[in-house]
């Protein structure tokens, strides 16, 4: 008597192993892409990098573990400190702040030569990509008031993101004097001239300057498109005479405005600071720039 299965079972059993086949092909690892095939986008938006920083610790027990934090968001950065607090060997976190300031000096470069400044959680231009040591004189406290601890974070952090090319430029002019240096108990006539060299953005920019308030400079202008700020309740008319903010609309490449300032200095010396704010549409996203100018320096012997 045969032992050989019936045709049907060989059938059934080829059929079988060919939907086994199609199922396993229809899971196999795709074929590497082709060279010629398009790349992914890149990721838009702000890029954070992060790295530990140390350990802050108090009297009683308190101590914080802090990570610095970069945040890349184009032509500026900001640089801030996140704190974990806790006390003793409790499982109790308290709800930290910090604040402070922090130095960025490109690894390898000179000790004393600071590549950026600021204060945690302001804004700073990005210096490009390059790997930074970043020390921050840190300041942490918690809502319970338990914890109250001053030190210093120290991190490591690499940039990567290229530094794009500037779509706004500010210069100034002095007439009369030093260029560039002003004179405690004088009048000097500045022009400042700003120009949109990129397609970024549109012709509307704000450009703001700042002297030292206890200074008592006084920055005017005839030019109707500045003001000086006005920082009381309504109905105070008081103004600040140490600032002056300027609006201005229209803004193109190879069409820049100029803004003309008259600084009078009393017998105290003051630096003047400069920057510009710019908007850069994308849809109904609230984005834009911020771009620091030239500083006006005062030498106190030139009298």
């Amino acid at each position: 008597m045969s032992t050989r299965p019936p045709a049907r079972l060989h059938v059934l059993g080829a059929l079988a192993a060919l939907l086994l086949w199609t199922v396993t092909a229809a899971h196999a690892t795709p074929p590497p892409a082709r060279a010629d095939a398009a790349a992914p986008p890149p990721a838009t938006g702000p890029v954070t990098h992060c790295a530990p920083g140390g350990t802050l610790r108090g009297p009683h027990g308190q101590y914080a573990d802090i990570a610095l934090c970069v945040t890349n968001t184009g032509a500026t950065m900001t640089v801030s400190a996140a704190a974990t607090c806790r006390r003793g060997t409790t499982r109790v976190r308290p709800v930290c702040r910090t604040s402070g300031t922090w130095t960025a000096r490109l690894a390898g470069g000179p000790a004393d030569r600071p590549t950026a400044t600021g204060t945690l959680a302001g804004r700073a231009d990005y210096p490009g990509p390059g790997t930074y040591e970043i020390d921050a004189a840190v300041h942490v406290r918690s809502d319970a008031q338990e914890t109250d601890l001053h030190g210093d974070a120290h991190a490591t952090v690499t940039l990567t993101d290229a530094k794009p090319q500037p779509s706004h430029r500010v210069d100034v002019t002095t007439a009369g004097g030093a260029p560039g240096v002003l004179r405690p108990g004088t009048t000097s006539t500045l022009t400042y001239t700003v120009a949109r060299v990129g397609d970024q953005g549109d012709g509307s920019a704000r450009l703001g300057l700042i002297g030292e308030e206890s200074s008592g400079i006084r920055l005017t202008t005839t030019d109707p498109r500045c003001v000086n700020p006005l920082p009381g309740r309504y109905p105070s008319t008081a103004r600040s005479m140490y600032a002056l903010d300027c609006a201005l609309t229209d803004l193109q490449p190879g069409r820049p405005a100029t803004v003309t300032v008259r600084a009078t200095l009393a017998a105290a010396c003051s630096t003047i600071v400069s920057k510009l704010g710019y908007w850069t549409p994308r849809g109904q996203e609230s984005t834009g720039g911020m771009l620091t100018g030239p500083t006006l320096t005062c030498d106190p012997a030139r009298t």
